[in-house]
């Protein structure tokens, strides 16, 4: 017989009551899986060390690699980094949203929250329901994806309680995220050379248009056994059971004449009949829809039974970038 594990998980609107209930949760200590306009992320008190083990205990993450730290405004983030004059540019322009700064850190982030580098990752966010519970609990909140590690990252509370729902309590209802990737992350710990570490809704070209300066791209993954700078750069990750293989294009006959058993992804939606085993994210090929659909999709296919799905890579420049960077990352070798 097939012993049943129950969720304990349950899911709150974000009631005014509910988000004071919550932000009480934080303050003690506990963990609440929140809506941003990323993906979902899953929320300690970033400066309580035993908070943040909770973190990587639930996830089954490695404590190299790193956590962005969720803070509701500038002045906030003022106390946990040292800023510079980019700094104040940047915000001005792109916070609230999904921008993450790298910056050295100050003394009272502990150390597992940075992977015991002198650096932190810092983010406001704009999800107006997460920024109700960052004010309401007067936290700075770190927030990795609230998934098991290495695995899709979820988009809508239901994602969260289907993967995490036997290892948390409370999850936040936002509905679905409008980014669908994960933040840009920026490193700014040398302001001569700003550097891309991973790419995401804010682009390579409109951050070189405010900070008036080349803007530098990172293609290297990180090795998987040392301490990480900023997460999201290991070769292995955001990547479903079902083994993923990217090709440049995809054709709808290819698909037809290919094994039944293989589900076909297309960026945009092909001309013609569409078989069972086709699929796409955007039906004018809109990449902002695209990368908002990305996780959602491998993880309804990766529901499917599928011997393996075949995705397209999306073409040119901007968000581009970040939809192509998951999709190599979830197509790499896993190790998990």
């Amino acid at each position: 017989m097939v012993k049943t594990i129950k969720s304990i998980a349950r899911i709150y609107s974000g009631s005014e009551k509910n988000i004071a209930l919550l932000a009480r949760v934080l303050q003690k200590g506990g963990l609440v899986a929140v809506p941003t306009e990323t993906v979902y992320g899953l929320a300690a008190h970033a400066l309580d060390k035993k908070a943040c083990h909770k973190i990587f205990k639930a996830k089954g993450r490695p404590t190299n690699d790193p956590l962005i730290v969720h803070v509701h405004s500038l002045s906030e983030v003022e106390i946990i980094a040292e800023t510079n004059p980019l700094v104040k540019t940047l915000a001005k322009a792109f916070w609230p949203g999904p921008l993450t700064l790298v910056l050295p850190k100050k003394p009272c982030v502990p150390s597992v929250v940075t992977s015991n580098l002198p650096s932190v990752a810092v983010r406001v966010p704009s999800h107006p329901v997460f920024r109700k519970l960052l004010k309401k609990s007067g936290l700075a909140l770190a927030a990795p994806s609230a998934n098991p590690f290495g695995y899709v990252s979820p988009t809508t509370s239901d994602h969260v309680l289907l993967s995490l729902g036997t290892k948390i309590e409370y999850i936040l209802e936002g509905g679905p995220s409008k980014v669908g990737v994960e933040s840009t992350i920026l490193d700014l710990r040398d302001t001569a050379k700003p550097t891309i570490l991973r790419p995401g809704g804010i682009t390579q070209k409109a951050l070189e248009k405010v900070l008036k300066q080349k803007v530098y791209l990172n293609h290297k993954s990180a090795p998987s056994k040392i301490n990480q700078v900023a997460p999201g750069l290991l070769t292995n990750h955001y990547s479903p059971h079902t083994p993923l293989v990217i090709k440049n294009r995809l054709s709808l006959s290819a698909a037809k004449k290919s094994s039944p058993n293989n589900a076909w992804l297309f960026i945009k939606k092909p001309k013609g009949i569409l078989t069972k085993n086709t699929f796409y994210l955007s039906r004018s090929g809109n990449l902002e829809e695209v990368a908002r659909n990305l996780f959602s999709k491998l993880r309804y296919l990766d529901s499917g039974k599928w011997s393996q799905i075949i995705a397209e890579k999306a073409s040119g420049e901007g968000i581009a970038l970040a939809i192509n960077d998951r999709l190599m990352r979830a197509a790499a070798k896993r190790s998990l």
